[in-house]
């Protein structure tokens, strides 16, 4: 009896991201194996290579040559022109959320991955969390009349390890609205109209309109005090009031439940999954959506 070669999978990234939760749990994967790293800074590709038993590489061509699967941590603006040469490569993807900042850019990389025949998926972390997916199933009964998600990030205090010039340029709304609309999204249903509105303290709330005829908000920013900081969301409905249950969540255990539903949709041949590149796609729709009404507001 023959066993299936591991997924030879590359890292582009070598920051805290990166290292913490990318390259740890690829490490963790059954069928996969961390062959190769890139990054921008190459002491530390060479340093996160070398922990890991990959080959870290200086030039993004010849690090494809090392691997079957490609998974970023990088700012969206490098990750979606590198994610096209990849997939035009015929290398299989694990993308960062948002998957670009132009949806020009979407529309590409979702071009190219259908037509090389690739496996895509989006790193949105509860999608691949275990007790978020139970308590997706839990409420999947579509009794639900409403929602909250409040996002309250501190990514942009001096000691953090997210604070990175993409983030002070977009926001809470590009960072952490991704999770809120897939979140609320899974749980009430495709989005059929959104209204933005900016607040304070670089705040942007959504109220969003559901196909199901369900209503959500969202409030978002990565600008909160510590004090603040943190994610609830709520839903609500008949059956009173539920939680998602955002203290049980690892994101390690969710990237190495990523690769392996990766690796799955590899072997099996399959494209289609509720984390897939065309997920990925529509919530970068929302958030243009969004960010032109936030524009608009703010000019007027």
């Amino acid at each position: 009896m023959t066993t299936q070669a591991a997924l030879r999978f590359g890292l582009v990234g070598t920051g805290y991201w990166a290292s913490e939760t990318h390259a740890a749990g690829i490490a963790d994967a059954a069928g996969a194996d961390l062959a190769a790293v890139w990054g921008r800074n190459a002491a530390a590709a060479d340093e996160l290579a070398s922990r890991h038993g990959a080959v870290a590489c200086t030039d993004f061509d010849e690090f494809l040559t090392h691997v079957d699967a490609v998974s970023f941590a990088v700012p969206p603006y490098v990750q979606a022109p590198l994610a096209l040469r990849a997939a035009e490569a015929g290398k299989h993807l694990l993308l960062e959320k948002p998957i670009a900042l132009d949806e020009a850019d979407g529309d590409r990389l979702v071009t190219a991955v259908a037509d090389s025949g690739v496996a895509a998926l989006v790193f949105f972390t509860h999608l691949f969390s275990p007790p978020v997916l139970a308590w997706f199933d839990d409420v999947a009964d579509g009794s639900w009349l409403g929602g909250e998600a409040l996002w309250l990030g501190s990514a942009l205090t001096d000691d953090n390890p997210f604070n990175t010039p993409w983030r002070h340029e977009y926001g809470g709304l590009w960072d952490v609205g991704p999770h809120a609309l897939v979140d609320l999204m899974r749980t009430l249903g495709p989005v059929v109209r959104l209204v933005a509105e900016p607040g304070g303290t670089h705040t942007t709330h959504l109220v969003i309109h559901h196909e199901s005829g369900a209503t959500s908000t969202a409030t978002l920013t990565l600008s909160a005090p510590d004090a603040a900081d943190g994610f609830t969301m709520m839903l609500w409905g008949p059956r009173g009031r539920t939680q998602l249950p955002i203290d049980d969540v690892d994101s390690r255990t969710a990237l190495t439940v990523a690769v392996q539903e990766l690796v799955r949709l590899v072997a099996s041949g399959d494209r289609t999954h509720p984390a897939d590149l065309h997920t990925g796609r529509t919530v970068l729709r929302l958030l243009a959506d969004a960010q032109r009404q936030v524009d608009g507001s703010v000019s007027s």
